[in-house]
C-alpha cells in the first residue's frame, strides 16, 4: 500500500493540520510516513499546501509531484493540483469555496459542501475534518480512531475541547461518502 496525498488551500484552513494528522495516524497503526509542508508568500490567508506520504514499506521520497489523492479547499488549489491527480486517483474537492468542476474522466471526484456543513455545524473552522472524514471513509488507509488520537498531539493542550467538534465533522464527512 501505497498513499501519495496533496492537501492544499489557503493559510489558516487547517491544511497542515490535515497532514500532521494523517502522519500521526499513520504512525499510530505501524505504518511509513512523511509530511512536507508548503507555504506560499503568507502563512495565513497565503496559500499552503503539504504532501503526505503514507506506505507499509519505507518511504524513498517526501516530495508528491502525481498524487493519488488531492484535496484541494479553494480555487488556486484545484487549479495547481486538479491535473496533477494520477489517473485513477481521487480528487476531493471543498465545493463550498471551489467554483469549478473536473472535466477528467479518470479520476474519482468527491465534491463535499464542507464550508457550508462546518456552518451547519457551528464551527466553520472544521471544514477541513469534514474533508478528512470524506477521505479517510472513501480510502480506508486509516481509522477515524487513529485520527482522533492524532488530534491530541496535533491540537495544543488549551484546544483538546475541540476534539468532539472535530470527531462530528470526521463522521459528518465519513456519511456523505458513505452515502454514495
Amino acid at each position: 500500500m501505497l498513499e501519495e496525498l496533496i492537501i492544499a488551500g489557503f493559510g489558516g484552513q487547517g491544511v497542515m493540520s490535515m497532514g500532521q494528522l494523517i502522519a500521526y495516524a499513520g504512525m499510530i497503526e505501524g505504518k511509513n510516513v512523511s509530511w512536507l509542508p508548503s507555504y506560499g508568500p503568507e502563512q495565513r490567508g497565503g496559500t499552503a499546501n503539504c504532501a503526505v506520504v503514507v506506505s507499509d514499506t519505507a518511504v524513498g521520497s517526501p516530495l508528491v509531484s502525481s498524487p493519488s489523492c488531492a484535496i484541494v479547499l479553494n480555487n488556486p488549489s484545484f487549479d495547481k493540483f486538479e491535473p496533477k491527480v494520477r489517473p485513477s486517483g481521487i480528487l476531493i474537492i471543498n465545493s463550498s469555496l471551489v467554483d469549478r468542476k473536473s472535466m477528467r474522466e479518470d479520476i474519482t471526484i468527491i465534491d463535499v459542501r464542507a464550508t457550508d456543513l462546518a456552518n451547519e455545524l457551528g464551527n466553520s473552522r472544521i471544514a477541513n475534518m469534514i474533508l478528512m472524514g470524506a477521505y479517510l471513509e472513501y480510502s480506508q488507509i486509516l481509522s477515524e480512531e487513529s485520527v482522533v488520537e492524532s488530534l491530541k498531539k496535533v491540537l495544543s493542550e488549551d484546544k483538546h475541547h475541540l476534539v468532539d467538534i472535530n470527531k462530528q465533522a470526521l463522521r459528518k464527512g465519513a456519511t456523505l461518502v458513505a452515502s454514495l
